[in-house]
C-alpha cells in the first residue's frame, strides 16, 4: 500500500470533509462533542482558503487529512483525522512528516488532544510532541523545529530554497536580507526549482522586478531586488504582470519597507559565519534564519 500525501487548499473541501466526518465520526462520544462534527462545506472551505491543508490518498482514495492553520507560535494542525479503514497503516505518520515539512520557517507544530483519548495523545508524543498545557478537556502539544540552518556550499543553498518553495503558497512574501554575495540569489533560484517556475532565476538588480510564471498552474513567483526603491509606495507601484495576491513574492533588501505588502510574512537571514571574507581556497559556509511574521 502507498500513501500519497499532497497539498490542496478550498477545492478539495468535499473530500477534506468526507475524511473529516468519517475519522471523527467514528471516535467513542465525548461531552463537549469535537468542534469538528459541525463542520460542513463552507467551514472547510474557509479553513483551508487562509494555508490549505493536507490530503493522504490510498489507491486515489481519500484516507486522511489535516488543515494548516498558522499562528504566531507555530503551525497549528487542526481537523487531523485518518478514516478507520486505513488506520494502522501509515497514513498518520505520513501526513504528520509533511505537515512538519509544510511548516519549514514555523518555530513549532502544535496540536490539540482530547484528555478522553489517552491514545491519541500517545500517538503524538511518539511523534516527538511533548505536552505544554492543558485546557480541560484539551491537551496541548507541540514539536519544536529548527529554524536555522547551515549551507556550507552553494548547493545546499539552493536545496533549502527548493524545499521551501515546495511549501509556499499564493499570496506568500518572502523577505530576504543577507549581505552582497550572501547568497540570496542562489536561494531564490532554489525557491524557484520548488515552485516549479518558468525561466532561470538572477538577480533583478538592473530591472528591479521579474515574473517567472508557474509551470505547473501554481503561483508564479515575483522576484523583486528593493536596493534601490525608495519606499514601500514604489513597491507597490511596480507594474506587474501578476497580482501579488495570487503570487509568491521573494523581495530583497525589503527589511524594513516590504512589510506592509502582506498580513504575514516569511523572513529569510543569509549571514557568513567565518566573517566579512573568505579567501578562495576556503569554503564560504553560510547560516540560514527563517521565521514566519503571522499577523492576526
Amino acid at each position: 500500500m502507498s500513501v500519497d500525501v499532497r497539498r490542496v487548499g478550498p477545492e478539495a473541501a468535499a473530500e477534506v470533509l468526507a475524511v473529516v466526518r468519517d475519522a471523527f465520526g467514528a471516535r467513542p462520544p465525548l461531552d463537549p462533542p469535537a468542534d469538528a462534527m459541525a463542520e460542513d462545506l463552507a467551514s472547510v472551505g474557509r479553513m483551508l482558503r487562509r494555508r490549505g491543508g493536507l490530503l493522504a490518498t490510498v489507491d486515489g482514495e481519500p484516507v486522511g487529512c489535516v488543515v494548516l492553520d498558522p499562528g504566531p507560535d507555530g503551525m497549528v494542525l487542526r481537523r487531523f483525522g485518518v478514516a478507520p479503514a486505513a488506520q494502522g497503516k501509515g497514513v498518520a505518520t505520513a501526513l504528520v512528516d509533511a505537515a512538519v515539512d509544510a511548516s519549514l520557517g514555523h518555530s513549532a507544530v502544535r496540536v490539540l488532544a482530547r484528555e478522553e483519548l489517552p491514545d491519541t495523545v500517545a500517538f503524538w508524543e511518539a511523534l516527538g510532541f511533548v505536552e505544554t498545557g492543558r485546557r480541560s478537556p484539551y491537551v496541548e502539544l507541540a514539536r519544536w523545529l529548527g529554524t536555522s540552518f547551515d549551507a556550507p556550499e552553494a548547493e545546499t543553498m539552493r536545496g533549502l530554497g527548493e524545499r521551501l518553495g515546495r511549501t509556499l503558497v499564493a499570496g506568500d512574501l518572502v523577505v530576504l536580507t543577507g549581505e552582497l554575495g550572501a547568497g540570496k540569489t542562489t536561494f531564490t533560484q532554489g525557491l524557484g526549482d520548488g515552485l516549479q517556475v518558468r525561466g532561470g532565476v538572477t538577480s533583478p538588480t538592473f530591472v528591479i522586478s521579474r515574473v517567472h510564471p508557474s509551470l505547473v498552474g501554481g503561483p508564479d513567483l515575483v522576484h523583486v531586488d528593493a536596493y534601490r526603491l525608495g519606499g514601500l509606495d514604489e513597491l507597490d507601484d511596480l507594474d506587474l504582470d501578476t497580482p501579488l495576491e495570487s503570487s509568491v513574492t521573494v523581495v530583497e533588501w525589503g527589511a524594513g519597507l516590504a512589510e506592509g505588502l502582506a498580513d504575514s510574512r516569511l523572513e529569510v537571514l543569509i549571514e557568513r559565519t567565518v566573517g566579512e571574507t573568505a579567501s578562495a581556497d576556503d569554503l564560504d559556509p553560510r547560516r540560514v534564519s527563517l521565521r514566519w511574521v503571522v499577523g492576526q
